[in-house]
């Protein structure tokens, strides 16, 4: 659905997209991270022509935004991260206004909005206006807004930023829906977790360059992510500290407590090899196991700009 080649985009003396590369598959519900000034926003107006890159190219659906700008505007949706609303309107008609930009008047204006606020829970608010609504309903009039020409490809930036715990429950269960429609959806979001839980593919930008992109699975799979090894010792450490420092598979050790964080290279075998050993030492184990990995412990080690040193602490 989406393939941006080469990006690049640079503000006086700032590079915001270093040879980007990004592609998002049809069908897809893609997560969009990266930390701030990372070029998630540069990305995103480029994607919808509001900037023009110095070098590079970026096709919707096959279609080249710099060659075909309003061909590739009617194959996307786009709810930005502030609401743009128009307060003194009714509900249907900021619907019917929206519909009216993309051609769409009278009878098939007025079901076509209908049915879309049906989708997102507001067919009971047509009659409300806008100032009325509440944040989240606000967000998802947006959302109702940029799906009034049907697009292919649907663009959110921080969709559930600020809402209750509620509604961004109702919200991602919207996207879902969306998605098994045939939709392809991207969201830029810092609320990592929600992505977990939603996203089928997810690409990480740093310093204005693609630093991993690919599917739930994979990230979690097959970055070299540091989950260490948490054991829990009742009493003296120093045994353990002694067998620990010297494995040659153990790379960092750290103390937090009673417990020992130590970052190990080896498979399940090795790790019941090592605890093993402990025992037989004489170690009093009652915790031994591995932290679990999550979206937001790869983002933190594949944005982490210090250059990668390890340093072994030891006590004893």
């Amino acid at each position: 659905m989406l393939r941006i080649e080469n990006l690049k985009k640079v503000f006086g003396k700032t590079v915001a997209l270093d040879g980007l590369n990004m592609l998002v598959q049809d069908g897809a519900l893609y997560g969009f991270v990266g930390p701030n000034g990372a070029g998630k926003t540069t990305t995103i107006r480029t994607i919808i022509g509001l900037l023009t890159p110095d070098e590079g190219s970026v096709a919707v659906d096959g279609v080249y935004v710099e060659q075909s700008p309003r061909k590739v505007m009617s194959k996307i949706g786009y709810v930005p991260d502030s609401f743009g609303v128009y307060d003194n309107l009714k509900v249907s008609e900021y619907m019917e206004f929206f519909a009216a930009c993309y051609g769409i008047t009278g009878l098939k204006a007025r079901k076509r909005s209908e049915t879309l606020l049906e989708q997102v829970g507001l067919y009971d608010k047509a009659d409300f206006y806008v100032e009325g609504l509440s944040r989240g309903m606000k967000q998802r009039l947006c959302l109702a807004r940029a799906l009034i020409h049907n697009p292919l490809f649907l663009i959110m930036d921080e969709p559930t930023a600020g809402l209750d715990p509620r509604t961004r429950y109702e919200f991602k269960e919207i996207l879902k829906e969306l998605c098994a429609q045939g939709k392809t959806i991207l969201i830029s979001s810092h609320i990592l977790p929600e992505l977990a839980e939603i996203c089928t593919d997810i690409g990480v930008v740093d310093q204005g360059r693609m630093v991993f992109e690919g599917s739930m699975e994979e990230i979690l799979s097959q970055i070299n992510v540091s989950c260490p090894i948490l054991i829990s010792i009742a009493g003296d450490q120093s045994p353990a500290l002694r067998i620990l420092r010297e494995h040659p598979q153990v790379e960092t050790v750290s103390i937090r407590g009673d417990d020992i964080l130590v970052g190990f290279g080896g498979d399940k075998k090795d790790e019941a090899a090592l605890l093993q050993s402990l025992v037989e030492a004489g170690v009093q184990i009652y915790g031994f196991v591995r932290e679990r990995r999550n979206l937001e412990t790869v983002f933190m080690q594949i944005t982490d700009h210090s250059g990668g040193e390890v340093v072994l602490s030891y006590e004893g």
